[in-house]
């Protein structure tokens, strides 16, 4: 009897070992396997990083925003994310990159960068161009610079670097003249040498308010930058009486912080906006008020 109880309770012993045995295993097993888990998560989750995220970038509300919310659906296919700030100036979108407030912003040209960067000491460089908006003439009044009076104000925005685009209409028309050897884009209006019909370019106002005094009928002519006058409802190519043609220089383009222009979302993010159906894009929607650079 005491042998059979003996081997009954080393029996019970036995199994109480196995079973402690087992348990052990199955959290070890479950422990293994969070592990598991947890490193393919994080390494997803590197990997996404990697590929892509967001991008902040503050752009004027027309054409560059609405290009950016296109490209925007082309990029969720890479990963990327395109947070965008609408920002209707022409001193912010720089400040905010410049702060590091934004990843990049698309609203300028080369001429008007280079003047903000010497102005304010930014470190901020080209990523690459991606549009030219044609600037144009308006006037309520009359049909052709040549038809306009002697002495007519000409409004114009109150940016220094675009002086000498506004007198590039002019002086193809013949009717102003500036100093030999000056090149057109580095003109200002110190530099008419000649001005037969005595225009007035009156350079006293912020951009975005143009669209407004033109409907006002406050001057003769009002010169007007195109994403303005597209916000504003109007067409350069059908409601102004002359319109730059596709050779401008002054080609839009996506700012960064000098060195980002080689990070691989920025890079993705020009090669997006480059691409054909950007180009599509722009070409189909704003019928040659918009034009994409080559």
């Amino acid at each position: 009897m005491k042998k059979i109880f003996l081997l009954l309770t080393i029996s019970i012993f036995a199994a109480l070992l196995v079973a402690c045995g087992s348990g052990g295993s199955e959290d070890a097993v479950t422990e293994d396997s969070e592990e598991s888990e947890e490193t393919t998560e994080n390494a997803e989750n590197e990997e996404t990083e990697e590929a892509g995220g967001t991008i902040s970038i503050a752009a004027s509300p027309a054409p560059h925003a609405e290009i950016l919310e296109e490209a925007a659906t082309v990029l969720e296919e890479e990963g990327i994310e395109l947070d965008i700030s609408i920002v209707n100036d022409y001193t912010t979108p720089n400040r905010l990159l410049a702060d590091e407030e934004v990843d990049a912003n698309y609203f300028q040209h080369t001429p008007y960068l280079e003047t903000e960067k010497e102005s304010h000491d930014y470190d901020i460089t080209s990523a690459g161009n991606v549009h030219i908006e044609p600037m144009a003439v308006y006037s309520q009044d009359y049909d052709s610079l040549e038809d306009l009076p002697d002495g007519s104000t000409i409004l114009v925005s109150n940016n220094p670097a675009e002086e000498g685009r506004f007198l590039s209409f002019f002086v193809d028309a013949g009717l102003v003249e500036i100093e030999d050897g000056i090149d057109i884009e580095d003109a200002t209006f110190d530099d008419i040498t000649s001005n037969e019909k005595n225009f007035e370019f009156d350079n006293q106002t912020a951009p975005e308010l143009l669209v407004s005094m033109y409907e006002n009928n406050e001057a003769p002519a009002v010169i007007i930058n195109s994403n303005f006058a597209l916000d504003g409802g109007l067409s350069p190519t059908e409601d102004s009486i002359v319109v730059e043609d596709g050779n401008s220089p002054y080609a839009n383009l996506v700012a960064v912080r000098t060195g980002d222009e080689e990070r691989e979302d920025i890079q993705k993010l020009m090669e997006v906006l480059q691409g054909e159906e950007i180009k599509q894009f722009i070409e189909e929607n704003y019928e040659g008020a918009v034009i994409p650079t080559e």
